[in-house]
């Protein structure tokens, strides 16, 4: 990794002790001559007029840090995903499966990531693009999941899936999940669907609350192409990492792919992912 000489950070809105925490690390970046790119909520903790938005923030940066829960490192990987630049993730939110560097390690983390003593994960995103009328309307990029899903007060939606021009399911359910390995602790393991381990090469099918319960959680391999088309009315939904995505109409078709786009994670050194399971998931230890 070269050495860190422009640093971006991007922060979650209305963080306990925020001013605090940013205004630290600014001086400490400050005083080793590093410097720093800031998204417009990193700005208002700074009380700081100068900032830059988020699509535009990586241009330039050696390495992101992102202060907040797993949800602002979802928001950040769709901005960085794709680039070789690594995310510092520190955990200022609430279960932070992903953002695994706690706030008391920010330094000494930081420390080591500048002397390049840091390991990272790589985590590989998922491709989606929304077809209809056989044009292509939207596209998407997801480090956890896809997920098409029924407004509060739907019917069940039908959903015919295809993997590789297989037929799958007609899936009469509540909605239906693609998560990849990284997604597969959270909303598809709220499904029930399995935990896949970060570097297995795998997409989970987790249908949610289907009609049919012999319906399970299908694993498929991450070459696969996956064809979901929507039947039904109005009601129906396409989201992206549970944060942005557009309402689905009958004869959409939803194609979901492995993406060229990874992110780099920048992990404490002897924290693994079976200690981050045991940690988060309260798993008993011996």
């Amino acid at each position: 990794m070269p050495p860190i000489e422009t640093v971006g950070i991007i922060s979650k809105p209305n963080m306990p002790h925020a001013a605090e925490t940013v205004s630290g690390l600014l001086a400490w970046f400050e005083q080793r001559g590093i410097t720093c790119r800031l998204d417009e909520e990193t700005a208002i903790h700074a009380g700081r007029q100068d900032w830059f938005d988020r699509n535009d923030l990586p241009d330039g940066c050696d390495l992101i840090v992102v202060l907040g829960g797993d949800g602002t490192l979802l928001s950040a990987a769709r901005v960085v995903g794709g680039r070789d630049i690594p995310l510092f993730a520190v955990n200022m939110g609430h279960l932070g499966f992903l953002t695994s560097i706690p706030l008391e390690d920010l330094y000494p983390e930081l420390e080591r990531a500048l002397a390049g003593q840091h390991r990272i994960g790589r985590r590989r995103m998922l491709d989606c693009e929304l077809r209809r009328g056989g044009k292509t309307i939207g596209s998407y990029s997801a480090l956890n999941d896809i997920v098409i899903t029924k407004s509060e007060l739907a019917r069940m939606i039908d959903l015919d899936t295809h993997v590789d021009n297989h037929f799958v399911a007609a899936y009469k359910a509540d909605g239906l999940i693609i998560a990849t390995p990284t997604g597969s602790t959270a909303y598809s393991l709220s499904a029930g669907g399995p935990v896949i381990f970060p570097s297995v090469a795998a997409f989970c099918i987790t249908p949610i609350c289907p009609h049919m319960l012999t319906n399970r959680p299908v694993i498929v391999p991450d070459t696969s192409v996956i064809h979901i088309l929507v039947h039904g009315e109005d009601g129906t939904y396409l989201t992206i990492d549970g944060q942005v995505g557009e309402p689905l109409s009958k004869g959409d078709l939803v194609v979901c792919r492995s993406s060229p786009k990874t992110i780099q994670l920048i992990r404490p050194p002897k924290l693994l992912f079976f200690d981050v399971l045991r940690e988060k998931l309260k798993w008993g230890e011996r």
